[in-house]
């Protein structure tokens, strides 16, 4: 008797990760002699998901943020899931900037997905699932053409395929 496999697409970020990369970071800039005297700084807000971004000028804030992404490139962090803010100005003529971290896959971007394995003809079936996508089939060699589909597809957010069975 035939049984469906299936797995699931989903987009987490390992929250324990990026505050190492952050911690890692943060011992970088007090190091570093270009930021001697600066009032550069990162925060890590874990219930809400933002890192902030301080920096004396525009100059420093993208060595910040350039610092921050090598930390959590170094730590399997994918950097697709790292939302930028506008920056804007703050106390003691410094700058801010809000960096929040995509967890989970919006709808917009589920419908997408689904659209993209519907157009495949393959025979499988995907359904959204709240913030994640599950695909199932009989076949998982339809399941494994859809994930390389996916994988050769430059999405604009960061994807993991778990839960293949």
């Amino acid at each position: 008797m035939a049984q469906n496999s299936s797995f699931d697409i989903v987009s987490e970020v390992n929250l324990q990760e990026v505050d190492n990369a952050l911690n890692q970071a943060q011992k970088e800039i007090g190091q570093r002699y270009d930021f001697k005297g600066s009032k550069s700084s990162l925060d890590f807000r874990q219930k809400e998901k933002e890192i902030v971004v301080i920096a004396d000028d525009d100059f420093k804030l993208r060595s910040v943020i350039e610092i921050l992404q090598s930390k959590l490139i170094k730590r399997s962090v994918p950097v697709k899931a790292l939302r930028y803010g506008a920056v804007e100005p703050a106390a003691n003529s410094t700058i801010r900037q809000v960096v929040s971290l995509r967890v989970g896959i919006d709808r917009e971007d589920a419908k997408t997905l689904v659209k993209m394995i519907k157009d495949s003809k393959l025979k499988v079936q995907a359904q959204i699932m709240e913030d994640q996508v599950r695909v199932m089939g009989k076949n998982k060699d339809d399941l494994q053409q859809v994930i390389k589909l996916l994988r050769e597809t430059d999405f604009p957010f960061a994807m993991q395929f778990v839960n293949y069975r």
